[in-house]
């Protein structure tokens, strides 16, 4: 997960990203689309690449990369679980959530009967 988080702290990494999230390209085409050296994106790309998060195919003279997701489920599960309600707060949400659905049952149910005797 640190080499993941780390080759996700870079800018110019999470733009590659999202561009080969899109369609797969090729390093040239990545290339071009950067402000900076041919040499400095082929650097970006070699981080990505093993952290995990791009997968190169060779086709002819050129490499082709694509976006490969999973090394992103370990760190959505830490995000997950560092968003999550501390200790018993997110059973006292439940808990709250049970008593409001309780009471709205029995205000029906009394509404419904009380409906029911003015009728007769």
């Amino acid at each position: 997960m640190d080499e993941v988080v780390a080759a996700l702290a870079d800018p110019v990494r999470r733009d590659i990203l999202l561009m080969v999230r899109a369609q797969p390209l090729a390093a040239g085409q990545i290339a071009d689309r950067f402000a900076i050296s041919r040499p400095a994106v082929s650097r970006h790309l070699r981080v990505l690449r093993e952290a995990g998060l791009v997968r190169d195919t060779v086709d002819g003279r050129r490499r082709v990369y694509t976006l490969v997701t999973a090394p992103l489920d370990e760190l959505a599960g830490w995000l997950a679980r560092l968003t999550r309600p501390v200790g018993w707060q997110h059973r006292l949400d439940a808990l709250e959530t049970e008593v409001h659905r309780t009471r709205r049952e029995r205000q029906r149910a009394a509404g419904g009967s009380i409906a029911q005797e003015e009728i007769a």
